[in-house]
């Protein structure tokens, strides 16, 4: 039937033009030939003979992919009238042919292979079936299987679990196989990663009369094979994160932290240490006990620095296979080490000091965010974000080590996820007290800041804002009007408009940041009033919380600090009659910055002080003042006895 070939897509040109120099033989002919004979018998024994002719033939494959064996093989899979052991074949085949070259794979995903073998697990008999696993397993280990054509993420978890994926697995973690104890226990960490709804039912799940969390405890001790001790940890890491178990539990502390920091020793294969380390990574991340815990643990810091120190020194080895494998597995030691670093020094001022202090570790983070792998790009920017948390550091190691340079050459150019970590460091590089600040400026930071504030992920507007913000704050008014110059009215409008909290909070620090030290207010508000009183009256008008509106009434009173700024509250009675709103408001802490515009306005000694404070009293300011100094809350009262004493000054 030729014109069933019709009906797939011709194989891949990268196949084509890889195989355009093989010999096409008589043989590979005549294999796929017989797949169309109108005796089944004869078809059944000609896809035997195949599978036979494939194995371990890496050439055969190929040329039996060019002359269109899949679309035909998929054909007599899927079809009723087949039998149920020639489609068990064609299964068999197929996955041969997957376990080719990545273009063989490629080649049978172009022909819808996915779907066909999926339909094939609705069969009842088993041993097809497991020929379908069997070949979708091999497809989904290749790079080139986009990740979407099955199941990933959260929906399809609990999609799993709502068809009783927990209850029909759970029993096969006591069976006499070791193989189906494995695969089971492996379902139960990817079922658990990331969902509190698994991870919640997990807890209360019993197998023969014990409960789920002590049968992965059993499973990780030393005595068991490595492969179940790290997956048996996973487990517990994914429903300690979730909240199913407290991370002060005896199970997690005991036994699945120790058990993790084993797998980083040397005695460990590479790919042990790797997953071990970033599970350890994951299980600590947020708890600052279990950091301080790990980071005295077999000595754990000394320990990761050792990973670093792949591949080894060709000189030092003759074997040919042992330096490929170091090579092949050096960036995800790195990467699984400086995610570590990160998590330990999360918090603590301590370990950050013990994690510096560990040989060339500067040097190593510094050349790995250049490396050429991303994800080893990304861990060294989280560590050095994390080691960024310190004062002390940003003021020795950071500067010694010139981080900037670096670290500013990765946010000119970066994906949006190492963008986010890098951005969140160079916040802190901007504090006041960074000796790095000066030479970040220098570089044309504010104009990179000010790109960040207009990008569509949440993250990176958050970040740019809070580093302009970091930048203003006590900044020469030369930065300051850069600052406005590189934002732009529009755009600050924009940000204040932002519908997320964090942006609006940190674009009003910022006008706070600008709009301190008088001359710097006066000139601020001589170019830029009109749109700055406009924005502060949208906000106070508008439906924001608390420490939005109190942050609003703050710049308010640094505007009323200003010589000349003042005029322009005492000439705009609408922004005064909110101030006076604010005054009687319930929450002290509105009144409270409500009050410190009044002081700054009514202040005595200032030019114009005794105009200012009568246009207040005749909109009955007084009379607020008078009740505000009987006030129970401390901080009014003494607010507001001062305030009357300009009046009778």
């Amino acid at each position: 039937h030729p014109c069933i070939l019709e009906c797939f897509p011709s194989p891949t040109s990268d196949l084509l033009k890889e195989n355009k120099s093989l010999e096409v033989t008589a043989s590979s002919r005549h294999y796929v030939d017989r797949l169309f004979d109108l005796d089944p018998q004869k078809v059944l024994q000609g896809v035997i003979d195949m599978k036979n002719a494939v194995i371990g033939n890496n050439k055969q494959k190929a040329n039996l992919i060019v002359l269109g064996a899949v679309p035909r093989l998929l054909y007599l899979l899927q079809q009723e009238s087949s039998s149920t052991e020639l489609r068990t074949e064609c299964a068999v085949v197929l996955g041969s042919l997957a376990m080719g070259t990545e273009n063989n794979v490629k080649s049978l995903l172009d022909c819808h292979i996915i779907p066909a073998l999926l339909q094939g697990l609705l069969s009842p008999d088993l041993k097809f079936i497991e020929a379908c696993l069997r070949c979708l397993r091999t497809i989904f280990i290749s790079p080139v299987t986009p990740e979407d054509l099955l199941y990933t993420g959260p929906d399809h978890q609990t999609i799993l679990f709502n068809h009783g994926a927990v209850q029909n697995i759970a029993h096969l973690l006591v069976s006499t196989s070791y193989k189906v104890r494995m695969q089971a226990l492996k379902c139960f960490s990817v079922l658990a990663f990331e969902n509190p709804q698994v991870s919640m039912t997990l807890v209360n799940v019993s197998v023969d009369g014990e409960l789920l969390p002590q049968i992965f405890v059993k499973m990780l001790q030393r005595d068991k094979p490595i492969e179940m001790q790290l997956t048996s940890a996973k487990c517990l890491t994914s429903m300690c994160r979730a909240g199913a178990i407290r991370t002060d539990d005896s199970c997690i502390v005991l036994k699945t932290l120790p058990c993790l920091v084993r797998m980083c020793s040397k005695e460990r294969l590479l790919e042990e240490r790797v997953e071990g380390a970033e599970t350890l990574a994951y299980l600590i991340e947020t708890d600052v006990e279990l950091q301080r815990i790990a980071s005295i643990t077999d000595h754990l810091i000394v320990m990761l620095a050792d990973y670093f120190k792949y591949p080894s020194s060709v000189s030092a080895i003759t074997d040919i296979k042992r330096l490929d494998h170091d090579l092949k597995h050096a960036h995800e030691l790195r990467q699984a080490a400086f995610k570590l670093y990160a998590s330990l020094g999360a918090n603590d001022e301590d370990i950050r000091k013990k994690i510096i202090e560990t040989e060339n570790m500067m040097d190593r983070i510094v050349n790995g965010l250049s490396e050429s792998s991303i994800k080893v790009r990304l861990a060294a920017v989280r560590c050095l974000h994390s080691l960024s948390r310190s004062v002390q550091q940003l003021r020795t190691s950071f500067q010694d080590h010139a981080v900037w340079k670096p670290l500013m050459k990765v946010l000119q150019n970066a994906p949006n996820e190492i963008l986010i970590v890098a951005s969140s460091t160079l916040c802190n590089l901007l504090l006041e007290f960074s000796p790095s600040k000066e030479p970040i400026l220098e570089s044309g930071a504010i104009e990179l800041l000010c790109s960040l504030t207009q990008s569509e992920n949440l993250a990176l507007r958050v970040n740019g804002i809070w580093a302009l913000m970091n930048m203003a704050f006590q900044a020469e008014q030369k930065i300051k009007s850069d600052i406005l110059r590189g934002l732009s009215t529009e755009q600050l409008f924009q940000l204040l408009s932002d519908s997320d909290v964090n942006v609006l909070m940190k674009t009003l620090g910022l006008l706070r940041n600008l709009l301190s030290t008088r001359p710097h207010i006066d000139h601020i508000m001589s170019t830029h009033g009109k749109q700055i009183m406009q924005a502060v009256t949208l906000i106070l008008e508008g439906e924001h919380n608390i420490e939005v509106k109190e942050q609003t009434l703050c710049i308010l009173a640094n505007i009323a600090d200003g010589t000349t700024a003042k005029e322009l509250i005492m000439t705009n009675d609408d922004i005064l009659q909110k101030i006076k709103y604010y005054m009687s408001h319930s929450n002290a802490k509105l009144q409270l910055a409500a009050m410190f515009c009044i002081s700054n306005l009514i202040w005595n000694g200032e030019e114009g002080s005794q105009e200012r404070q009568d246009k207040l009293r005749d909109m009955g300011i007084v009379d607020i003042l008078h009740k505000l100094s009987q006030s129970s809350d401390p901080n009014l009262c003494d607010k507001a006895k001062t305030a009357l004493q300009q009046y009778l000054a």
